[in-house]
């Protein structure tokens, strides 16, 4: 006998797409990129390990549990106190109902005006305590902190802000946004990160082929000095 799966018709779905594209440029994809690994990475290799921390990117996060329409996507979110692994959304109330802390938003040429104030209501209304938005075309960041108040206001910043969450330090050049994580490490792309792999590989190489040349020239010492009687 093959029983069959039923879904009651008044269980509730999560989508875990919005159809929206992660990004809508290489510049726009390359920053996402970037701040979600260097976070990841920074966190798993120094975080306590009583400390959870969630890094993500573009996933969809679902503040109240039974209203699949209230919903967003941040381009990077940190949720601390909740542990790595793989979700298809960020359903909060199954988090302990931990809404993430800290996110991230690389404004792009699509986004709308409308768009943002309704992201930064969103953010404000369901507990996140710090907001950043980076406008790379015009190199300007936008910052907002939640006050004792319990409302996210804007942050006046003067080239330099470190997270009072994170630690991680963000500086405004006349070029571009910089950030370091809190040890003061420079956040890097993937492809910086390839080509400083590169460069270790040569220096690894270049050691082992000084200490088998240092080897052979030990070797040819020894072989001389039995020549000469002495035992090295």
């Amino acid at each position: 006998m093959v029983s069959q799966l039923t879904i009651s018709s008044t269980e509730i779905v999560y989508p875990e797409s919005d159809g929206q594209p992660m990004a809508s440029n290489t510049t726009h994809f390359i920053w996402i990129v970037t701040i979600k690994e260097n976070l990841d990475w920074f966190f798993t290799q120094n975080q306590n390990s009583d400390l959870k921390i969630f890094v993500a990117g573009d996933l969809l996060w679902y503040p109240v549990q039974g209203r699949n329409d209230l919903s967003t996507a941040p381009d990077v979110m940190v949720a601390i106190g909740r542990p790595r692994g793989h979700r298809g959304s960020y359903k909060q109330w199954l988090e302990d109902n931990i809404p993430p802390q800290v996110v991230f938003e690389i404004l792009s040429p699509t986004n709308t005006r409308e768009e943002m104030d309704k992201k930064l209501l969103f953010y404000d209304r369901y507990g996140v305590e710090e907001y950043y938005i980076y406008n790379y075309e015009a190199n300007n960041l936008g910052v907002w902190l939640r006050e004792h108040d319990g409302g996210l206001s804007p942050i006046f910043i003067d080239r330099k802000w470190q997270s009072p969450r994170l630690g991680m330090q963000f500086e405004l050049t006349d070029e571009t946004l910089k950030m370091f994580h809190a040890d003061g490490t420079a956040f890097l792309s993937y492809a910086e990160i390839q080509d400083l792999l590169v460069k270790e590989r040569e220096r690894a190489d270049s050691a082992i082929q000084r200490a088998e040349a240092e080897k052979q020239r030990a070797d040819r010492l020894a072989a001389k000095l039995r020549e000469l009687g002495i035992e090295p």
